[in-house]
């Protein structure tokens, strides 16, 4: 037992040495530091320093960019390679720590009841390394891929509508998941961030979505009974595609249409331009045989999605009708941290950055930061002591 120097700790008011016990275990290899875990160190930074480090991390747009808000703000000197330890360090516990806290259970006793709970899933592409790609495909010429593709899930709040009957977000209410998991898992997150925001004691439910099959599955297998709205803006490019199969040969007239059309779906459904291109099919059966398919398909495509495009009824109810807001957080929550110019990702960087960025803007980290401290101590209390060795 020596008393040996530790690399300098970095604190609010500067670098410190400390100086403390180790106690190793030859046997094992392995050693502690009793005063580390009474001051809970985190990668040589105190725990104040080490929240500011997770903050700036997830907030910044990149690792020097964290460094040096870090030194402006709080005069903390730091390298880029520290806050990337850190976070590699941390990151997976808290998604651990996440995990505990309580699933609000339906109903709710005492809490106030939620108007209206909205939950909306997208993906995008993050440019990851060739080694997190190998087996993967892809876009490009030759068949590989270059990206992965992130999945966010988001969770937000509607208590009414203005003057003129337009919904209004609840300010703040918006939560975030997202992982670089397949579909299933995405839902799965997605679906105990809604119970941790009141989805037990929600008055009505809406599930809003583009048109791609695992999100509208993710909905059937983790929102039974939530209102299925596709987003309106998705909906009006299949309109324009089924305006401009129509009326290739004129682009001007194309666009006319387009444009008639979605203001009547706007104002109702597609029903009435479903049944008006269904009759010009009928009484043109000398249209070439491409066209008939280019035109049949995205008439399947919207009949398929009836249920879902009733926009008419949904804005009478005062519900949005567009999935803004997942669109606009694949910029803000992924795009912005994780696909600036060149950046290129492991699975295990992005992953953990991905899902501290999410905790950071939503309600949840200074709960989920103190689980994390409380398991770490029930770990410790647990912990087996070090026994004699045998001979």
């Amino acid at each position: 037992m020596l008393p040996r120097p530790l690399p300098r700790v970095q604190t609010l008011f500067g670098e410190i040495i400390l100086t403390r016990r180790y106690y190793h275990h030859r046997p094992s290899g392995t050693g502690r530091c009793p005063l580390d875990e009474v001051l809970q160190l985190e990668c040589g930074c105190t725990p104040a320093v080490a929240r500011l480090m997770c903050r700036a991390a997830s907030r910044s747009c990149s690792y020097e960019e964290a460094v040096a808000d870090l030194r402006a703000y709080a005069g903390v000197g730091l390298e880029p390679r520290d806050i990337r330890h850190l976070v590699a360090a941390v990151a997976p516990a808290l998604r651990e720590a996440l995990q505990t806290l309580p699933l609000e259970p339906a109903p709710a006793g005492s809490a106030a009841p939620v108007s209206v709970l909205y939950v909306s899933e997208d993906g995008t592409g993050v440019p990851m390394r060739r080694e997190a790609l190998e087996g993967r495909a892809g876009k490009q010429e030759d068949g590989s891929a270059r990206t992965r593709e992130a999945k966010l899930g988001c969770v937000f709040t509607q208590s009414g509508t203005d003057a003129e009957g337009e919904p209004l977000r609840d300010p703040g209410s918006t939560s975030y998941t997202g992982t670089f998991a397949g579909c299933r898992e995405s839902g799965i997150l997605l679906r105990q961030e809604a119970l941790r925001r009141g989805l037990g004691r929600a008055q009505k439910v809406v599930y809003l979505g583009d048109g791609a099959a695992w999100i509208w599955e993710n909905r059937r297998l983790n929102f039974p009974g939530a209102l299925e709205i596709l987003d309106f803006y998705h909906a009006t490019e299949h309109v324009g595609a089924l305006a401009k199969a129509l009326h290739g040969d004129d682009p001007q007239r194309a666009s006319t249409q387009q444009t008639e059309w979605c203001h009547e779906m706007k104002q109702t459904s597609p029903a009435a331009l479903l049944g008006e291109v269904r009759a010009l099919l009928k009484a043109s059966p000398d249209w070439p045989e491409a066209r008939r398919r280019a035109i049949e398909s995205e008439l399947s495509y919207l009949e398929s999605h009836a249920q879902r495009t009733r926009y008419g009824e949904f804005r009478e109810q005062g519900y949005f009708i567009g999935s803004g807001v997942i669109e606009a957080g694949c910029k803000t929550v992924i795009g912005r941290r994780l696909k600036q110019s060149g950046m290129f990702w492991s699975e295990t960087g992005a992953e953990d950055l991905l899902s501290l960025r999410c905790q950071i803007m939503g309600p949840h980290f200074d709960k989920v930061w103190k689980a994390r401290a409380d398991i770490r101590a029930k770990q410790r209390e647990r912990a087996r002591r070090w026994a004699p060795a045998e001979n």
